[in-house]
Parts: C-alpha cells; sequence; structure tokens
C-alpha cells in the first residue's frame, strides 16, 4: 500500500515558486540588465517623483540600507541622480534621469504584479487561507524571522550599455 506523502507534494510546489521567481528575475536582467528590485525602486520613484529613501523604502517594503544600496547602483548606471531638496537642503531626494525613465519602458511586468492581479480575484476567505498557510510554511521552515531583502539585491551581471568594460 502506498503511502500518500504530502510533504513530497509541498516541497515540489515551493520549489516551483521558487524556479518561477528566479526565471523572472533572470528575464528581467536579460531585458533590461536590471534586478527586480532595482526595478521596484525605479518605478517608485518614478511614480513618487523626487522622493527619500525612507519614502521609497516604506513603498516598496524593502529596508532603507537595501534602498540605499540599490540607488547607489542606479545613480553608478545614470539611472537615477540625488539631489537636494530646494526647501530644506538636508533632504536629499532621488530622481529619474532621462535612461532612468527610457529603461522602465523596456522593463518586463514584475511577476508579483500578475500574482497580486490574481489574488485580489480570489475571495476573502480564500486569501486568508493562502495567507495562514504561507505564514505557516515559514514557520515550519524557521524562516519567520529570515530579512528576505538582502536575497533580492544582487549585482547586475549586464554592464550598462554606455559604459566601456
Amino acid at each position: 500500500m502506498h503511502e500518500n506523502l504530502y510533504w513530497q507534494d509541498v516541497l515540489v510546489s515551493l520549489r516551483r515558486i521558487i524556479r518561477a521567481t528566479d526565471l523572472q528575475s533572470k528575464r528581467m536582467v536579460k531585458n533590461c540588465g536590471l534586478t527586480i528590485p532595482q526595478v521596484m525602486v525605479l518605478r517608485a520613484i518614478d511614480m513618487l517623483g523626487d522622493v527619500t529613501v525612507k519614502r521609497i523604502s516604506d513603498e516598496i517594503s524593502l529596508s532603507q540600507a537595501t534602498v540605499t544600496t540599490i540607488l547607489n547602483r542606479l545613480e553608478d548606471r545614470q539611472l537615477v541622480e540625488r539631489v537636494r531638496s530646494k526647501t530644506d537642503k538636508r533632504i536629499v531626494n532621488a530622481r529619474l534621469t532621462e535612461s532612468g525613465c527610457e529603461i522602465l519602458t523596456s522593463a518586463p511586468p514584475l511577476l508579483h504584479e500578475k500574482f497580486i492581479e490574481r489574488f485580489e480575484g480570489l475571495q476573502d476567505w480564500e486569501k486568508s487561507q493562502i495567507l495562514s498557510s504561507l505564514q505557516r510554511v515559514a514557520s515550519m521552515m524557521d524562516a519567520e524571522t529570515i530579512d528576505a531583502a538582502p536575497l533580492l539585491d544582487i549585482a547586475s551581471p549586464i554592464p550598462p550599455k554606455n559604459s566601456a568594460p
């Protein structure tokens, strides 16, 4: 008699989720030379205008330290610039450059955008059930206190198009 081992199916599903995220991340890098978190930062700046690191951090749910690291890389690639506030010189805002605006037009949709659209289409009880199940899985994996942000932003392997190797 074959015993049904649900945990094997759970692990396969988790692996598929991880793989889908990884493939989308590679697609993003290939299409526009940016990581998903870098695109998230660019989109936040595009949506919010001249904006502080804290405001970007709050908007995209990444730590301020992670956003600062991402901004440094985007500034090195001349996709964003930092400008002092005209009203308070202590405040430094991030602003998209023309190149930053252009690269956003070539960036494919983020995987989570499709997910959010589909998730929002679910009944409230289904959303609650999924959230509860994922929280329970994270707990069972002793992962509830792990900060995922450092894993989100890796240096892009593709050099900027306008720079020499």
